[in-house]
Parts: structure tokens; C-alpha cells; sequence
């Protein structure tokens, strides 16, 4: 693919990430199940930013690095875990 081509996907995905916050935002005040589904896209979409899988959330990922003894995974686990008992493991394998 070309770098002209990527640059159009990259705004596309800039345009796409503002509506799809805007769209969060109005779900949430609403109380619309919307803005849960939001929230997971953008984890996964947080996850892959950073060297994970489209297709997992971060929780899950941070589960199995827990799981492996990695520091990291340990750490946020233990944050998410104090917000929602036994988030990690709960959310292992989405």
C-alpha cells in the first residue's frame, strides 16, 4: 500500500476515533449500552496500539503477561483489579 493511500486511512481513523468519542459520550449520558461496546473497541483498538492483538482487550492481555510472571501485566492487574474484583481474569480471552 502506499504512503498516500496510509495517510488517507490515518485520517479516516482520526475522523473515525472523534465521532466515535462524541458518540460515547452521548451513550453514556443517555445510558445507552453504546458506550460499554465504544469503550471495548477502543481497549482493543488501545491494544493493538501497543503491540497486542486487534482482536483482545488489554485486560486479557495483561492477564496472560500476569500469568507469565511479567511485571507489567502484575501492576495493571492490580489496578483493574481494585476498580472490578478479578477483572483480569474475567476479562481473559476477549
Amino acid at each position: 500500500m502506499t504512503r498516500l493511500a496510509m495517510l488517507g486511512i490515518w485520517v479516516g481513523c482520526l475522523i473515525s476515533g472523534a465521532v466515535a468519542s462524541v458518540w460515547m459520550l452521548a451513550a453514556i449520558v443517555a445510558g445507552s449500552r453504546r458506550g460499554w461496546r465504544l469503550a471495548k473497541a477502543f481497549d482493543r483498538l488501545a491494544n493493538a496500539a501497543t503491540g497486542g492483538a486487534d482482536t483482545e482487550t488489554i485486560s486479557s492481555r495483561a492477564n496472560r503477561a500476569r500469568s507469565e510472571g511479567r511485571r507489567w501485566g502484575c501492576v495493571l492487574c492490580r489496578l483493574l483489579d481494585r476498580i472490578d474484583k478479578n477483572h483480569c481474569r474475567k476479562s481473559s480471552g476477549i
